[in-house]
């Protein structure tokens, strides 16, 4: 096999492997056997550190690990390289302003990368945090610029860059208003002192109080 199939072959496993943990369709009994199928010859530094501070156990950090350094020799992920894994299971939408957006959450530091901690933690949040912590982070998502507080645009930003991402798979098709009619609805929810800016605590009060809008939280999960 050449040098660049293996490599196509590596980066499509890793992109499956990260789609299928994200969405919660990974259990132990998959991350055991997997193990069983491939040795781990490289632990990484800090292990023990990133056990005590995420929830995942040892064995799903070297797999995890694993997956990461064969797409990324270098130990961390630039933009683009997040863009083109997030794009092959989007191939019919376009997945770059989303994956974007999803790279900068993960990049807690923002230095235009994003390392195997950064990578573990915001899994582990994802997947396994309390909804309080679900709820932070989806915040952090949501606040494009960073300044605390979450603007109109930038909840309309999202969401548009969520139907882009979906293409034409939605059925019914979706009309060029409807990112803008669902952003004004749950705007107008947690915007409770009209103020033009949803803050942190807006945020989660009306996400933990409104039925509707954990169940939309849910599905924006999955396409994560």
């Amino acid at each position: 096999m050449s040098c660049r199939k293996r490599c196509k072959r590596e980066i499509f496993k890793f992109a499956q492997y990260l789609f299928r943990l994200v969405t919660g369709t990974l259990n132990t009994d998959s991350v055991e056997d997997e193990l069983e199928l491939s040795a781990v010859r490289h632990r990484p530094e800090g292990l023990e550190q990133l056990e005590a501070q995420t929830r995942f156990s040892r064995k799903e950090l070297q797999i995890l690990y694993r997956g990461f350094k064969n797409e990324c020799p270098s130990g961390v992920v630039n933009e683009e390289t997040f863009k083109d894994i997030y794009a092959q299971f989007f191939p019919q939408g376009d997945a770059s302003t989303y994956a974007h957006f999803l790279f900068n959450a993960f990049d807690t530091d923002h230095n235009g990368s994003v390392s195997f901690e950064d990578f573990v933690m915001g899994l582990s949040i994802l997947l396994r945090g309390t909804i309080q912590e679900k709820l932070n982070w989806a915040f952090n998502l949501y606040d494009i610029n960073k300044d605390g507080y979450i603007t109109k645009e930038e909840m309309l930003d999202i969401m548009k860059a969520i139907y882009d991402m979906m293409g034409k798979c939605t059925y019914p098709v979706l009309k060029e208003e409807t990112p803008r009619q669902h952003v004004e609805v749950f705007f107008q929810k947690m915007d409770k002192n009209k103020d033009g800016v949803v803050t942190i605590d807006e945020f989660i009060d009306c996400c933990q109080n409104d039925e509707n809008i954990m169940r939309s939280m849910h599905l924006f999960e999955n396409v994560l």
